[in-house]
């Protein structure tokens, strides 16, 4: 466990789908939970998919996006554990291929190299989900021990049913 206060310190990668506006309750699940949160955003879910100053205020500390140079200090501590919601069909391919094109798909394969416990909520659409890359990519993440929630197509505009701290469930067991 990180020493952070004495608390295990949690990475949210946060990918680009509507559903990544309501990311706030997992991290309020999470530190009611007794965990430290350090946000990490594709590229592209940094453009206003999700209110990264509220995110900031929330964690305390800034929302990472892309690789800090040589020199300068780690922002996080190692994680603990990794939650990835929502996770896309984007990421979820790109995750599993190896292709650490983004700070936020390298810290996937790099936690799951390092035997850290991770956790995908995906949000795909029923037509991509059923796309054999994608199916693939699944088999190959969960034989690599990432453990996934239930799928949300994201194809309703209901976010109250996006299942948040089951993130939280899965790297607790």
């Amino acid at each position: 466990m990180t020493q952070q206060a004495g608390k295990p310190f949690l990475y949210v990668v946060v990918c680009a789908a509507g559903i990544a506006a309501d990311v706030g309750e997992l991290i309020g699940a999470a530190q009611r939970r007794g965990w430290e949160v350090g946000v990490i955003a594709t590229p592209v879910a940094m453009n206003g998919f999700f209110d990264t100053a509220a995110v900031e205020t929330q964690t305390g500390r800034p929302v990472r996006s892309a690789w800090r140079t040589p020199g300068d200090p780690r922002p996080f501590p190692p994680p603990d554990a990794v939650v990835v919601a929502p996770a896309t069909f984007n990421t979820v391919n790109k995750w599993a291929a190896g292709l650490a094109d983004t700070l936020a798909v390298a810290t996937l394969c790099e936690a799951s190299g390092l035997g850290v416990p991770v956790a995908a909520l995906p949000c795909v659409a029923d037509a991509l989900a059923a796309h054999p890359a994608y199916q693939e990519s699944l088999i190959r993440l969960r034989g690599m021990g990432v453990r996934f929630g239930e799928p949300y197509s994201g194809g309703n505009r209901d976010t109250a049913g996006f299942p948040w701290e089951r993130g939280l469930d899965l790297v607790s067991r």
